[in-house]
């Protein structure tokens, strides 16, 4: 028989007074109560925990009808995908593809998203980072989402008036995009975007010695998303961000050793922050001072070594996370290997451009926070929140107070460490990223959730985790599984995006659906027709529930068959879909949208096609035939 501390151990349900250890840790974060030494500094009486959890519930709680606070954007990992969350309800909103195949919505699929991702389909894969939105005057606008593919050295941009993607840029002589950030003002003219991994320059099979490898720095024009620069650097870049005067960009960089094997990554002591003086870098591309690599045309730049376009603070120990104040004032980079975050003074880098002061005068504080910090964000009120990978923790601390210890005073910099379950990579404090942060709400994405969840087999949901900030002591109110690494995400404010209910029929996303249609001379808003063009027959139909306006048409066996479907239901929410059985081919149509796909027509026999979004109460009925004719 077992004993009752084995009974207690392998029943998270059962404890002494009847109180769950998983309930008591739950309500000892709720109350606040883990301070610098963890959770079970007190213990907690029921009453207290029943008003901790109902305090909780309150914060959280988005009822029927009502809306949430805050749009959560979310990266999706190896997904390939951006996710929408509504904050704080942690409500799962949309999906949006990116990189990947999605036969909900036919990203992938359809020729309009193929005109996005490229028609030769040569990558199916994602690995998504860092989402962020785009900026005016240090604000979000809501226009535009950027999101890397660490995997296949890409950046694609988001409209978020419609939540779709619109453009992928690849970009030349470098291998896997990790940090994105954008610039802050007077606009977000430039995506700045490090390439983490050196490769020789051409990277054509010529050379694989590391004397000839490097990594780069690289600026995307945000409107045109073309790359606009590149900047060779030394080591491996990791993070970035962006000061508030467009001036200044900075990056985490590890690997000042220049190895290749896990140990000699470590053995220094010190890399590196990597400054960038973006106003120099743009006046010598646009003075035609730059080289180009291979059959690249875009302009690179040298910033390796005392270069006039970068400096390179010495910071401890593979840093990782880069994260700019909302305050505008310093460059907070994270040690990673060692438990400190050096705090970078932003007006002090004239004047070590200038030459004026050493590297490490920029320096104002490095404060020891505990092991493994990560990511660094803010709550607008002097406080900084890092993730402590290793401790599995939260750290608040004060940067003024931090500075004033690195110059020789006794305070105590660290308000609080909060216990989140487990090993958490990034963070993100409610609209941090622009002046605006109002210190209400944290995310902290965890990287592992035993014990949190039911359990699902050997592959483990992560945890994202919300923490209320909007008082002195941090409160974990949710616990959210998720599946496949979000790497990252943002919160704006529900005010700062404004979406459209149905499409503008001259929207540009299905310009070339219109262009092809005037070329039949077929208006897609009323013609149901048949283009035959010897093997290549485009089909033309209307939509309106419950009802395609064409429930028949013929091909033969082999033609390259292209469906143009224009739905015309002008009400909200009444999407249509298109689904070809057994030819692979679905996809979405919403509100005065239209959508096309191409396919080969299979071999002879009827196929019925069908709406496969519920649009009306004869949904079941809204369908056609296809009939193949042998060839």
């Amino acid at each position: 028989m077992k004993k009752r501390d084995d009974l207690t151990k392998d029943t998270p349900e059962v404890s002494e007074g009847g109180l769950s250890r998983r309930r008591f840790m739950g309500a000892a974060a709720l109350a606040g109560v883990a301070g610098a030494t963890g959770l079970g500094t007190s213990v907690m009486s029921r009453e207290a925990w029943a008003a901790a959890a109902e305090e909780a519930r309150n914060k959280v709680h988005v009822g029927p009808g009502e809306l949430d606070e805050y749009y959560g954007f979310w990266s999706g990992g190896h997904q390939g995908e951006v996710r929408v969350l509504g904050v704080p309800s942690m409500r799962e909103l949309m999906r949006i593809p990116v990189f990947n195949i999605d036969s909900a919505t036919g990203w992938g699929i359809t020729n309009e998203s193929k005109d996005v991702l490229g028609h030769d389909n040569e990558y199916l894969n994602g690995d998504c980072h860092h989402p962020h939105i785009s900026m005016t005057d240090g604000r979000y606008d809501g226009k535009y989402l950027f999101i890397n593919d660490k995997a296949n050295t890409r950046v694609a941009r988001i409209r978020l008036d419609i939540m779709k993607t619109d453009k992928i840029t690849h970009i030349p002589n470098v291998q896997a995009i990790h940090g994105l950030r954008l610039q802050k003002v007077p606009k977000t003219n430039y995506v700045f975007c490090n390439a983490e991994f050196v490769i020789p320059q051409p990277n054509d099979g010529s050379e694989f010695s590391l004397d000839q490898s490097y990594t780069m720095f690289n600026a995307i024009d945000a409107e045109t998303m073309e790359v606009a620069w590149q900047v060779i650097v030394d080591g491996n870049l990791d993070n970035t961000d962006a000061d508030y005067t467009g001036k200044y960009a900075a990056s985490t960089c590890y690997n000042s050793e220049r190895a290749v094997d896990l140990a000699g990554t470590m053995r220094n002591d010190r890399d590196w922050v990597v400054v960038f003086n973006v106003e120099r870098i743009a006046a010598a591309v646009k003075a035609g001072n730059f080289k180009t690599i291979g059959d690249s045309k875009v302009p690179v730049v040298d910033g390796r070594g005392k270069s006039e376009f970068t400096r390179y603070i010495p910071v401890p120990k593979n840093p990782h996370g880069l994260n700019t104040s909302p305050d505008g004032k310093y460059f907070i980079a994270n040690g990673k290997l060692s438990p400190t975050a050096s705090v970078i003074a932003i007006d002090k880098l004239d004047d070590l451009f200038d030459d004026k002061i050493e590297l490490r005068d920029t320096i104002v504080a490095e404060p020891e926070l505990g092991l493994g910090p990560l990511h660094t964000t803010f709550d607008g009120r002097g406080n900084a929140y890092t993730t402590l990978f290793i401790d599995s923790q939260v750290c608040k601390w004060n940067i003024a107070d931090a500075i004033k210890h690195y110059n020789g005073e006794k305070v105590n910099y660290i308000r609080q460490k909060l216990d989140v379950h487990y090993q958490p990579g990034h963070n993100h404090a409610s609209l941090t990223e622009s002046r605006d942060a109002d210190g209400k709400w944290l995310v902290v994405l965890s990287k592992f959730s035993k014990d949190r969840f039911l359990p699902v087999g050997p592959l483990h949901p992560e945890n994202d985790q919300l923490i209320d900030i909007s008082g002195e002591e941090m409160k974990l109110v949710h616990d959210g599984p998720t599946f496949a690494e979000p790497h990252d995400c943002i919160l704006v404010r529900r005010d700062q995006i404004k979406t459209k209910k149905i499409y503008d029929r001259d929207d540009p996303y299905f310009a070339s659906a219109r262009a092809q249609a005037a070329e039949d001379g077929v208006t897609l808003e009323s013609d149901n027709k048949i283009i035959r063009d010897g093997k290549k027959v485009r089909v033309y139909m209307t939509s309106v529930a419950p009802q395609y306006g064409m429930t028949e048409f013929k091909v033969k066996e082999g033609d390259e068959v292209t469906v143009y479907v224009t739905n015309l239901d002008m009400v909200e929410d009444v999407t249509h879909g298109f689904c070809m059985v057994n030819h692979g081919v679905s996809m979405e149509i919403s509100p005065q949208q239209t959508s096309s796909v191409t396919f080969t027509a299979g071999k002879p026999g009827v196929y019925w096609y069908y709406c496969n979004w519920f649009c009306h109460a004869l949904h079941m009925e809204m369908g056609g035939r296809m009939l193949v004719e042998k060839a």
